[in-house]
């Protein structure tokens, strides 16, 4: 099996690298790479990568996902998740290949406190909610074989997150101030690589690509941002890790006290009851994956 991705190195593709390397051989892209383009801005180079590689299956795990930076940059926000879509979906066609995609419950309102289904009527509230809808849309209507994960809150022991930002600015400051009227479910990378590995076996068994389509992603539960960060904490210092701010020195604050450029959903609650029956999956609790990561950079600190 021949496997093409790109996004290497950001969190999903870094682990998918682990995952998706059971299924066949991996051709792994980032924008710095040299043999072959990654880079979703050279629309051209794509075409050429993947005309040249031929692979059966194409996972895109690169984005624009600078959400503030987007609202004045849409033109390249668009560009990298709508129009770099929208070739990979035709290579795909073309080549006869799964393409497999990223997405976000920013394609949603945010409003409400019901989980969002992949039916429910999208109305993203920022730029870059509406250039991966455009993605979304581009692939579902170019690529036959096509699998979307819509996910939340991702995070993991590589790269930047929130997660990550929390225990940094816990080691040097005595409180925190943290929004606690948005919800949703904090996602490990490793567990959105997973979940992509599994998906892509059954539909490499399915002739007649009856599992195509868009799914949602997301660990079970939900929190809002103030108690993730409170999680995150009590089980850093459990662990040893020497900070300054305790749970109970992280304040809950809303939104609206901590001005953004783009507008955040308040509700990013994503339910998975079509994604677990299609695949026979179980989605482990939210702080499952958070207790791991935190226990992974403990130990790093440590050592």
């Amino acid at each position: 099996m021949n496997i093409l991705l790109f996004g290497a190195k950001g969190q999903v593709g870094w682990q998918l690298q682990r995952s998706l390397a059971v299924l066949g051989q991996v051709t792994a892209l980032d924008r710095s790479s040299t043999a072959y383009c990654g880079d979703l801005a050279d629309v051209a180079g794509l075409a050429q990568t993947i005309q040249r590689i031929r692979p059966d299956i194409i996972v895109n795990a690169a984005a624009y996902t600078a959400v503030d930076k987007a609202e004045a940059d849409s033109a390249t926000a668009f560009a990298i998740n709508a129009t770099a879509c929208e070739v990979l979906a035709r290579e795909a066609q073309a080549a006869g290949a799964w393409l497999v995609h990223y997405s976000t419950d920013y394609v949603f309102g945010g409003y409400g406190t019901r989980p969002w289904e992949e039916e429910d009527p999208t109305a993203p509230v920022n730029t870059y909610g509406a250039s991966k809808l455009a993605g979304e849309q581009a692939i579902a209507t170019h690529a036959s074989r096509h699998l979307i994960f819509r996910t939340s809150w991702v995070y993991e022991s590589w790269g930047q997150n929130f997660l990550k930002s929390m225990l940094r600015a816990a080691s040097t400051r005595d409180s925190l101030n943290v929004v606690c009227d948005q919800w949703g479910a904090p996602t490990r990378a490793a567990l959105i690589a997973d979940v992509t590995a599994h998906a892509l076996r059954q539909v490499l068994a399915d002739a007649q690509s009856t599992k195509a389509g868009i799914y949602h992603l997301a660990a079970a539960g939900e929190t809002h941002w103030q108690a993730y960060a409170r999680s995150v904490i009590q089980h850093a210092r459990t662990l040893g890790m020497p900070l300054k701010t305790s749970p109970e020195n992280i304040h809950p604050i809303p939104a609206s006290q901590y001005p953004v450029a783009a507008p955040r959903p308040s509700n990013s609650r994503l339910n998975t009851s079509k994604l677990c029956s299609t695949f026979g999956l179980h989605m482990p609790s939210w702080q499952v994956g958070v207790h791991a990561v935190v226990a992974e950079l403990a130990a790093l600190h440590t050592a």
